[in-house]
């Protein structure tokens, strides 16, 4: 079978120049703390993973605070900000990571009040809003540069500086920007970001926070000296080597010139993926397509056409693609991103997610569209078939 991956904003497979680092580096184990000469080879390792990504980030070394992932950091800004700060009202927008909204979630049933942003059908945040609860009690924001699910871009810049401006600090989780989106954290002016690895062709398990200079900072997991006592525990050695080596590459490559490059070259796939299926599908409405959003993702609502079922169908034949985000894989409710943004329960159940990468290709899009095609077909025949079917407990074996 011919396996092709359309899921990248999932996760995204290890960069091959990065594979081969991390062969010729898996001799090193040393515990970065100890002052041995195994000890010091890691922590060497780690000191140039660092300097790597800040460089790409065109940040101080010392503005990067290393993390099992964006999870881990995005938590340690909203709860360390809660527990810290003498105001008690935060912000964020209803289409946020499960990591920040169940985050502010519990700082909620702790006392804090928590404003939800709302999000457009269309993918618009809902500025008005913002700005009518936003004060001077407000201790933090936090919003997402770009969607996971759909792609939207949020006007982050604008909000920081409205934010600043009473008084609150600014936290964006910029996991899906990484690698698709130019992007410059000085610009955008945030107080905090948060970053994956695996979203940036490198390994699971490590990441970073972002943390500006001055901005406050405490410790949300306690122990040891690592991370200037910013974040206890032995670090993930390999994982951040292999986020470093990513970053390193990268600019080797040309940095800010390689994304873009690799963003305009994915936009170009993406534009024909979309023209192709509205063109020879019927009944499909692309989500939040007339606003800013990643030039890699598309998400799609085929009407008469259970989204579960049809990625069944499409992993029968080698695609791999989704009907949401990767971190509510399982849950039998549609997409809460999707319900957020206000489209109907049997909209969300319809829904299909594909999110190109830097190695896919022309003749990969095609294909998939081919088979896409009949799938879509298949499942609807059946749909309208006079003869009742439950598409879900059918045996993948006899394909819909």
């Amino acid at each position: 079978m011919n396996f092709i991956y359309l899921d990248h904003n999932a996760t995204t497979p290890i960069f091959p120049e990065t594979q081969k680092f991390m062969g010729a580096h898996l001799d090193i184990f040393g515990n970065p703390s100890s002052i041995h000469w195994a000890g010091r080879k890691s922590k060497a390792l780690i000191r140039e993973s660092r300097i790597s990504i800040a460089q790409f980030l065109k940040v101080s070394p010392l503005e990067i605070i290393f993390s099992s992932g964006a999870s881990e950091a995005s938590n340690t800004v909203i709860k360390t900000t809660f527990l810290h700060s003498l105001k008690k009202h935060f912000m964020c927008s209803t289409v946020e990571h499960p990591s920040v909204i169940k985050t502010m979630q519990y700082i909620q049933s702790l006392g804090a009040k928590v404003d939800f942003i709302p999000v457009s059908r269309e993918g618009l945040i809902d500025l008005e809003f913002y700005k009518k609860n936003l004060t001077t009690e407000t201790a933090l924001v936090s919003v997402m540069l770009a969607n996971n699910e759909t792609g939207s871009l949020f006007p982050i810049q604008e909000m920081a500086q409205m934010a600043h401006a009473k008084g609150a600090l600014f936290h964006t989780d910029a996991v899906q920007a990484l690698g698709k989106h130019v992007f410059s954290l000085i610009e955008l002016g945030v107080d905090y970001a948060s970053f994956s690895a695996h979203k940036f062709y490198a390994m699971k398990g490590s990441g970073i926070l972002y943390s500006k200079k001055g901005a406050p900072q405490i410790s949300l997991i306690h122990g040891g000296a690592q991370e200037r006592h910013r974040r206890g525990g032995t670090e993930n050695l390999l994982g951040l080597a292999s986020f470093g080596e990513v970053a390193r590459q990268v600019i080797e490559k040309g940095g800010i010139d390689f994304i873009q490059k690799k963003s305009e070259e994915i936009k170009i796939l993406r534009d024909h993926l979309e023209n192709r299926i509205l063109k020879e599908i019927s009944h499909v409405k692309l989500t939040a397509s007339e606003n800013p959003r990643l030039t890699n993702t598309s998400s799609l609502i085929l009407d008469q056409v259970d989204g579960e079922t049809l990625l069944m169908n499409l992993d029968i034949k080698g695609y791999a693609v989704s009907t949401g985000a990767a971190c509510s894989s399982g849950n039998p409710e549609p997409s809460p991103v999707l319900l957020a943004m206000g489209l109907t329960r049997e909209e969300a159940q319809t829904s299909l997610r594909i999110s190109l990468g830097w190695e896919n290709s022309l003749k990969e899009v095609d294909q998939f569209i081919d088979d896409l095609k009949i799938s879509v077909q298949k499942i609807r025949d059946i749909a309208n078939s006079p003869y009742k079917f439950d598409l879900k407990l059918m045996s993948p074996v006899g394909e819909v």
